[in-house]
């Protein structure tokens, strides 16, 4: 079945002749504006005006402060994950360094080992830095 004569699913016909200027129906759809089609997605809406800023109202300006204790609200709950872990993991384990033997609780020879990465790291990467600083000062 075909709608040659621009029948909707509705089944209901449109209207051939024009409509006089404003006789528009309120809320009904302009053929004419995009995405007004049955079905379709509206399009995008014109960005909403902004209300008037009174000084001293409006976003807050991060600081360093305000950063600190972001990191230290974090380093805190990290601790009390890392204590979680160690009080779960207390058998004892066998660790072999250098020659030197000895036993202490699983996740405390964890512990040392991750404390002995992040050292290692933070050396690597602080030579870096003052190997960046000695170019930049050569440079100038």
């Amino acid at each position: 079945m075909s709608h040659a004569r621009n029948d909707g699913p509705e089944g209901a016909a449109k209207s051939e002749i024009p409509e006089a200027p404003g006789t528009e129906v309120p809320g009904a759809l302009d053929p004419a504006a995009p995405g007004t089609a049955p079905g379709a997605e509206p399009g995008p809406r014109p960005p909403a005006a902004k209300p008037a800023s009174r000084p001293g109202k409006g976003k807050v300006k991060s600081t360093r402060i305000s950063g600190t204790w972001i990191a230290v609200i974090v380093a805190i709950i990290l601790l009390v994950f890392l204590l979680v872990f160690i009080l779960q993991n207390l058998d004892t384990a066998t660790v072999h360094f250098l020659g030197v033997s000895g036993s202490m609780p699983l996740a405390v020879a964890m512990l040392f080992a991750a404390i002995a990465g992040a050292a290692l790291v933070a050396l690597i990467g602080g030579a870096r830095i003052l190997q960046l600083r000695k170019q930049a000062r050569r440079r100038r």
